[in-house]
């Protein structure tokens, strides 16, 4: 009887999610290749042949404040060699009113401009961007958030009651006993071997998204988008960037955040080559410079605090975002497998009912 009750527990929980969970297993499998795909639809740089000095970063923002004299300059994804854009982030009145961010794509050489797309709601040309937002909240604000913690919830639930439910036969599938190795058995098997990612998946994403079971999620916010047009970089930003290099040799930068006042200060994105595996090669650690261009202070992994280094380990673990392409074809494997669970499960709770009758 308790078995029966749980078996409709289980089964209740996976017809409730089963379609958000496929969802975002497909989308999950996807994103884990974030780069490689969205790279698809960044422009291309053939090769030259004679190679000619890259621009600098300075040279690269004042052609973005030329091109667009009202708008605010929000970031800069720097290029790493002279096939690869910089790639700048603005907010001007002539997309979306402003709403909306703008991505502005520079020859690293030449500084043309090669191409401009939006963000995540531009789904024709920032597709993956596009995926990213649907992944974290249904492109449906603060009620997709909400959802979105929900469903972890009752997606580790689920995959609690599965462990009770064939407790008694995790060990013969992991041992291949022939027993278990059935047709009927594929939502079983695969629940199986699929067990401990499912599970890191399911917690992971639950404490990535637990600020919207707190009060404060709640509370109401009037603001009022206003675009200001950036204000000229207050120092050298390059010779800004040797000085950290030679401060903090291990240390790389990837994406620029610019201040927009003096008494703001401008952050730097990267990581430093002693890092352990597990953290991001580019969202690690941050250096932040103050109106002239000194480093004010450093947020380097080893410096935090163990929560909020566990907090950062939690998001990487999630998203794939270590170990290189061996680590995100496992995961995008395994996501698929979350998948298959939804599909395999509803075809057994209709299966049963097409017996019961």
């Amino acid at each position: 009887m308790k078995n029966k009750r749980l078996l409709s527990l289980h089964s209740i929980l996976g017809l409730f999610i089963g379609i958000f969970i496929l969802a975002l297993s497909v989308s999950g499998a996807l994103l884990v290749f974030h780069e490689e795909i969205d790279a698809l639809q960044r422009p291309v740089i053939g090769p030259t042949k004679t190679p000619k000095a890259m621009l600098t970063v300075d040279s690269c923002y004042r052609i973005v404040q030329t091109a667009y004299p009202h708008a605010s300059i929000s970031s800069c994804s720097m290029a790493k060699n002279d096939r690869e854009a910089f790639a700048f982030t603005i907010y001007d009145s002539s997309y979306k009113n402003g709403d909306k961010g703008l991505q502005v794509f520079l020859h690293p050489t030449t500084g043309n401009i090669l191409q401009t797309r939006g963000g995540s709601e531009d789904m024709r040309h920032n597709f993956m961007s596009w995926l990213a937002a649907f992944h974290s909240s249904f492109h449906a604000g603060k009620t997709g958030e909400w959802l979105l913690g929900f469903f972890a919830v009752i997606f580790v639930l689920s995959l609690v009651t599965g462990i009770i439910l064939y407790r008694k036969n995790i060990v013969a599938t992991i041992l291949f006993k022939k027993t278990v190795w059935k047709k009927n058995n594929l939502h079983q098997l695969i629940g199986t071997w699929a067990l401990l990612f499912n599970l890191m998946i399911g917690v992971t994403g639950f404490w990535m998204q637990r600020y919207v079971f707190k009060k404060d999620f709640y509370k109401s916010y009037d603001w009022v988008n206003t675009i200001k047009a950036s204000p000229n970089l207050f120092y050298n930003f390059d010779s800004a960037y040797n000085q950290i290099e030679k401060k903090y040799p291990a240390f790389t930068g990837y994406v620029i955040y610019f201040t927009q006042s003096k008494k703001g200060k401008t952050a730097i994105y990267g990581s430093n080559s002693t890092n352990a595996f597990i953290h991001s090669k580019k969202f690690a650690d941050v250096v932040f410079l103050d109106s002239t261009g000194a480093t004010a202070k450093t947020r380097f992994i080893n410096e935090i605090s163990a929560d909020d280094r566990y907090d950062i380990i939690n998001s990487q673990l999630h998203m794939a975002r270590y170990g290189g392409a061996p680590i995100k074809i496992i995961y995008s494997c395994f996501g698929i497998s979350s998948a298959i669970l939804s599909i395999t499960g509803f075809l057994l709770w209709r299966r049963r009912k097409r017996n019961s009758r």
